[in-house]
């Protein structure tokens, strides 16, 4: 088989669609079968080209992986304007030069968001005779007007409602991350064919005994109890809640909040937490991929936030949390809230809700024992159902049975 793999994010970038991508084209490699990725050039979330790359066009080949990078209009803004230059940016020079470099493949796996990489995809399909494989992370336009980037009934909202119809109605398979994102879409639109390609986590990565002396001093003191954020700061995630709850409980001398990772809003937590004189935050840089799984097992307590209830979101730091044995504190509510709650890996909380989130921190600081059930839990969850080499196993599997 020969797949290529469309999608803006991909590593040396650090984030979810990134690992997530790059394991499932590790697992089709080890199968036999042969792997192109057309990616944008390295930015995110940064919102600088990296050191090394640049240009139109960049080829590069990693073992049996051969990586084609086009431009891309890297920003780290958050409005409407400068992402919708991002996202275009790169779904026009992947439409252009992908016509003229990018092999013929039996499919073409397009990442979603950002919700217009489907018209590069479309375009790259018919011009290469692939069938296209429409992969859904986040519901678009819907997530973004949750988020409130669009309004409901705006002219963009239309626009990006017809768009989202039009991939649907040509891709060849349409998959998605989590049971409620194919709920969605299997009631909308209920003739096109579907495949739950769930979210997960490796579990040998994720691990319990990852941990380190060296990670947990990066974290702090051997006495304190850690809870930690690693991955973006964005607009989804409302750690504005985190440093909210960190103010409520800055008389826990042993008690630190630890917040790794860059984003659009970092500056802005930054400088509210300079603000607010909370001694009991630290904010890490991000760090490469390979050094996240032992800070992770590292941490006592691992808080997954988002900022509003957002359709079908399940973020992949509930995974990993879960895999490395950790107790996790959830801001969310939909299918991630009901993992927690049916299998007892962590503590619920409402989005906005800083005194339950304040409680649910205190109760986890205070019962060591609480949290190490938790934490078993977790463990047993993860390699029992959202193990990633299971899952691509069952992907590959299906895609194996239609050529």
């Amino acid at each position: 088989m020969k797949i290529t793999f469309l999608t803006q994010y991909y590593p040396p970038e650090v984030g979810a669609p990134q690992a997530r991508l790059s394991e499932l084209c590790r697992h089709f490699i080890q199968r036999g079968h042969t792997v192109t990725v057309l990616a944008g050039m390295p930015n995110y979330p940064q919102g600088r080209i990296f050191d090394g790359y640049g240009g139109v066009i960049r080829n590069e080949t990693h073992e049996r992986l051969r990586i084609i990078r086009t431009f891309i209009y890297p920003t780290q803004k958050a409005d409407f304007l400068h992402r919708l230059t991002n996202y275009f940016s790169f779904t026009l020079s992947s439409a252009f030069l992908g016509a003229v470099v990018l092999p013929k493949a039996d499919f073409l796996f397009v990442e979603s968001p950002p919700l217009f990489l489907g018209l590069s995809g479309f375009w790259l399909s018919w011009l290469k005779r692939m069938r296209m494989i429409f992969n859904v992370s986040d519901l678009w336009p819907e997530s973004a007007v949750q988020l409130g980037v669009l309004k409901k009934n705006s002219f963009g909202y239309r626009i990006s409602a017809r768009l989202e119809k039009f991939c649907y109605q040509q891709a060849w398979l349409i998959t998605g991350q989590s049971k409620s994102i194919m709920e969605d879409i299997r009631t909308r639109f209920p003739s096109r064919p579907t495949f739950h390609l769930s979210n997960g986590v490796d579990t040998k990565i994720f691990h319990p005994r990852r941990s380190t002396q060296e990670s947990r001093e990066i974290l702090g003191h051997g006495k304190d109890c850690v809870v930690f954020y690693a991955g973006l700061h964005g607009l989804a995630q409302g750690l504005e809640q985190a440093l909210a709850a960190a103010h409520l409980l800055r008389s826990e001398v042993n008690l630190k909040f630890v917040l790794l990772g860059n984003g659009p809003t970092k500056g802005s937590l930054v400088e509210l937490a300079r603000q607010s004189d909370l001694h009991n935050v630290c904010f890490l840089e991000s760090r490469p991929a390979q050094e996240i799984p032992a800070l992770v097992a590292a941490a006592d307590i691992v808080l997954v936030p988002l900022k509003i209830y957002i359709t079908g979101a399940v973020p992949s730091k509930l995974y990993e949390a879960m895999a490395s044995g950790r107790p996790v504190i959830l801001v969310a509510s939909g299918e991630a809230a009901e993992i927690v709650r049916d299998h007892q890996t962590g503590i619920v909380v409402e989005p906005g809700d800083v005194a339950s989130l304040v409680q649910a921190i205190r109760t986890l600081y205070t019962r060591p024992d609480l949290r190490k059930v938790f934490g078993e839990n977790g463990r047993q969850v993860a390699e029992k159902y959202y193990d990633r080499t299971t899952i691509a196993g069952g992907f590959i599997d299906h895609l194996e049975s239609c050529l």
